[in-house]
């Protein structure tokens, strides 16, 4: 393929990708966007490998033959809790390629079109160094996410004195190491880059709390794609240069939204650490001796439909349990006995961006129904029950009266204004960012302690 079929080729495939980017921003779109996004996604690979300089195709097919289908029994068996996982652990492996093509790059550069070894052009040394450090502060800083969402590591923040300096001290080191890199282009220059920003990754990860988990997803989707257009400039290559800008300012955007419905610091998430020095404070919270209102299933049936409106929140809870379906059953007997019946998505529900969004739609939720956080939240007042279903830090009112709280200043649902609060838990355990919630003793709450779907399900039964 000629290099102008190459560069039109590549200029198609950026289109789709901007236009799967569009699709991706509305549920009722998602499909298509998808449909782009694989469109491009073949043009692109198709086309490098049409490129005359590759001659040999044989580790080429092996690798899409193992990643292939390693992938496919990912998708296949992967739950939709484990989306937010599944999400970090990719981000890190597109960390890790990009560490791993620059190596390639500084070790055989004359393959890449970027001189010979240890005449590498100032420039190329400058983008390669910088989207190997990008990288590899992806592939740890994913790690790390992937390990606090699996579970495997403590949610709470891992905080010290003075980190904030260590970080700082490790960024001014990196930029001293690029210097070098690009002056001496040695290999210890190079292996030093890789090792000061893999710590650099943990050192950014490891104080954020759970609380601030989705944050920090968007936020190393945004790292990945510039790491990836780091090195597309590297390698000369148009596709991965605007596919990896688009990624990396579309993760930017989504951070900044998520920072804002979390009333977080943008400039804080990007230098990690945030929002981690009130979560041992307020994980203490002492709640007294206060009495909790339990209720069954046959009392939330007999309430619900009695009521005139419900508002439904879905948390982690609904994603755990796996209670999307039987939920919206339970709907559906409700509209059917006359009830009004939406559902109020708050921007961080659950452990990524959407969560719940993609929940609600695997269960075939009208799109209409499902309404965000600034649409519904002056609604609540005027409804008569708000049903929480393993929603805890979005509905938390600690947000709005604890100034010592680790969510102090997040906007909630204001579910506690509705006349009656159902709220579906296993336990009075804290939410995931460890800060209790004076909801449950509301006079107006009633605490439904069970499964999300088997109480679902009960409820179903009493209905009927």
């Amino acid at each position: 393929m000629s290099e102008n079929a190459s560069a039109f080729a590549y200029l198609i495939s950026s289109i789709l990708f901007i236009m799967a980017l569009r699709g991706l921003s509305s549920p009722t779109s998602a499909r298509q966007g998808n449909m782009f996004g694989i469109a491009g996604m073949v043009i692109a690979i198709a086309t490098t490998l049409a490129n005359p300089e590759v001659v040999g195709y044989g580790w080429i097919i092996a690798g899409v033959l193992v990643g292939g289908t390693i992938g496919t029994i990912i998708a296949v068996k992967i739950q939709m809790t484990a989306l937010p996982q599944l999400v970090a652990a990719f981000h890190s492996l597109v960390g890790l390629a990009a560490v791993m093509v620059a190596g390639a790059a500084f070790l055989a550069p004359e393959a890449y079109g970027i001189g010979t070894a240890g005449a590498i052009p100032a420039v190329s040394l400058i983008e390669m160094s910088l989207g190997t450090a990008i990288g590899a502060i992806t592939f740890t800083g994913s790690v790390i996410a992937f390990g606090k969402l699996q579970g495997i590591i403590t949610g709470k923040p891992l905080v010290f004195p003075g980190q904030h300096f260590v970080n700082l001290a490790l960024g001014i080191l990196m930029v001293a190491l690029i210097v070098w890199f690009a002056n001496g282009q040695t290999g210890l220059a190079f292996v030093a880059i890789v090792v000061v920003s893999l710590v650099l990754g943990f050192m950014l990860i490891l104080p954020i709390g759970g609380a601030d988990m989705p944050v920090v997803i968007s936020m190393l989707n945004s790292y990945s794609g510039w790491a990836a257009c780091g090195i597309g400039f590297t390698l000369g290559n148009f596709a991965l240069i605007i596919t990896g800008a688009l990624v990396g300012s579309s993760g930017a955007i989504l951070s900044y939204i998520m920072c804002k419905g979390m009333n977080r610091s943008f400039h804080s998430v990007i230098l990690g650490g945030f929002g981690g020095e009130t979560d041992a404070a307020a994980a203490a919270e002492d709640m007294g001796d206060r009495t909790v209102k339990s209720g069954s299933a046959a009392d939330a049936a007999f309430i619900m439909e009695n009521a005139s409106s419900i508002i439904i929140v879905p948390g982690y809870g609904m994603a755990v349990a796996q209670a999307q379906h039987a939920l919206r059953e339970m709907v559906d007997l409700l509209k059917n006995k006359g009830v009004t019946v939406r559902y109020a998505i708050h921007p961080v529900a659950g452990r990524m961006p959407g969560h719940m969004n993609v929940l609600l739609a695997e269960a075939n939720v009208p799109y209409d129904e499902v309404l965000e956080l600034d649409e519904i939240n002056r609604d609540f007042p005027s409804t008569d029950i708000a049903f929480v279903i393993g929603a805890n830090d979005v509905t938390n009112p600690s947000a709005k009266t604890d100034p010592t709280s680790a969510i102090y200043g997040m906007p909630i649902l204001d579910v506690e204004r509705a006349g009656t609060v159902l709220f579906i838990k296993r336990s009075m355990a804290s939410g995931y960012a460890g800060v209790e919630n004076p909801l449950f003793f509301r006079d107006n709450t009633m605490m439904l302690f069970s499964d999300a779907k088997k109480m679902c399900e009960n409820i179903i039964k009493a209905l009927e």
